[in-house]
């Protein structure tokens, strides 16, 4: 357990905020060059979201930034703390990686910032390192033990092997995954994701979380994934994934999920591929007969690009209690309103406010990004308590440690 940290650690990390706001990408930077000459830490991390343009070290750098910001007030980063948890043990992270991590940042912190960067300095940065990371290795491993010890649950990587794919839309394929040694599979919470161990020829061991797209069911999992542009994985997952394929795979994880609702409306809003949980959660709320109203609205270009339509509406037409509203940016042109789409356009703010019980229900939303900030400061506009605003973004986690 981590020894609170000391007035005098405090005082001497939040003095280092103003270099932190004119140096922290360099350091992170840095931080990065000095980890990655360990293959072991390397293959941990996701290289497209790294480089000069990549997003991860602006997300770190913000992130190191605020914990230094809030070193005194350490509940305000209590939601983070648990995102980077999940994220790591959706990894693998082990405690044996972390003094490698706390060894580059502190170097990185030397190195970019010379003179300034007293033993003083550095003592107090290694302690408000290791209050961190002693509290996110206790978290994990109860993580790692709540798996473990989960029906069908298992820690490390266990072969799946690729059951059935389907072409949901022109972009978008569904793998159904099963175990590969017969086993059941433990029961995910809607919302959570898996983590794949890529070999791909040609390029070192690749991870990515995807989202698991279907209720618990015991037997397998569902994952739909969009083809991008520049997407390694999703490339790949794409070309070569076929019946028979054997993948490897990390126990479900994940902060983002549907809680218990026997009173408030529920609101799922997504955008593009953003419906992967989505589809998850409206699953399960009709399979477990809620009698609270439901509303799932969806956002996507045109009916080319609109996964699971028709899978959408078979599972709630019978239902009393669930709307779908699906949004068509661009229609094409034979293209018919009230048969192939509900709504011409985006998902606008004034739509929103005006065709959503903003006084009472729970949203769940997830997206890209411009689409996720726009939707949140809308309903928080609105007068949404942020304990009724949960949401999921895709892309590296702007929070310290994020792999």
């Amino acid at each position: 357990m981590s020894q609170p940290l000391s007035d005098h650690t405090i005082a001497l990390v939040k003095a280092t905020v103003p270099a932190l706001e004119a140096h922290g990408l360099d350091i992170v930077h840095e931080m990065y060059s000095r980890m990655f000459q360990n293959p072991e830490i390397r293959d941990l991390f996701n290289q497209s979201h790294h480089g000069d343009a990549g997003s991860q070290p602006r997300a770190l750098t913000g992130a190191i930034l605020a914990y230094a910001s809030n070193i005194d007030n350490l509940g305000a980063l209590a939601p983070a703390v648990e995102r980077i948890a999940q994220k790591h043990v959706g990894l693998q992270i082990l405690p044996d990686h972390y003094p490698h991590v706390g060894e580059a940042l502190l170097g990185a912190i030397k190195a970019v910032l010379g003179d300034a960067a007293t033993e003083e300095i550095l003592e107090a940065w290694g302690e408000a390192y290791w209050f961190l990371a002693n509290i996110l290795i206790a978290r994990e491993d109860r993580i790692y033990t709540e798996q473990k010890e989960t029906t069908g649950g298992w820690n490390g990587w266990r072969d799946f092997r690729v059951d059935d794919v389907i072409r949901e839309s022109s972009v978008i394929n569904s793998f159904i995954l099963r175990p590969a040694d017969g086993g059941p599979v433990m029961e995910h919470k809607p919302g959570q994701y898996l983590t794949f161990w890529f070999e791909i020829p040609g390029h070192p061991p690749v991870k990515r979380n995807y989202s698991i797209s279907s209720a618990p069911n015991g037997e397998t999992y569902r994952i739909s994934v969009k083809r991008e542009p520049q997407g390694l994985a999703s490339g790949w997952l794409h070309d070569e994934a076929e019946v028979g394929m054997i993948l490897k795979v990390a126990a479900p994880a994940g902060e983002f999920f549907l809680g218990e609702h026997n009173e408030r409306p529920v609101v799922l809003l997504s955008g593009g591929v953003g419906l992967t949980p989505m589809v998850a959660m409206l699953e399960a709320l009709v399979a477990s007969g809620a009698e609270v109203p439901v509303q799932y609205i969806h956002g996507t270009h045109d009916r080319e690009t609109h996964a699971m339509r028709g899978h959408i509406r078979v599972l709630t037409e019978n239902s009393k209690t669930v709307q779908v509203v699906d949004f068509h940016q661009t229609p094409l042109a034979d293209e018919v309103k009230g048969l192939d789409y509900d709504e011409a356009g985006i998902i606008t703010d004034e739509w929103l406010v005006a065709n959503t019980p903003v006084a009472e229900a729970d949203y769940y939303i997830c997206g890209p990004r411009p689409f996720l900030r726009h939707a949140v400061s809308t309903l928080s506009l609105a007068g949404v308590a942020s304990d009724r605003i949960h949401y999921e973004f895709f892309g590296p986690a702007d929070e310290l440690l994020a792999a």
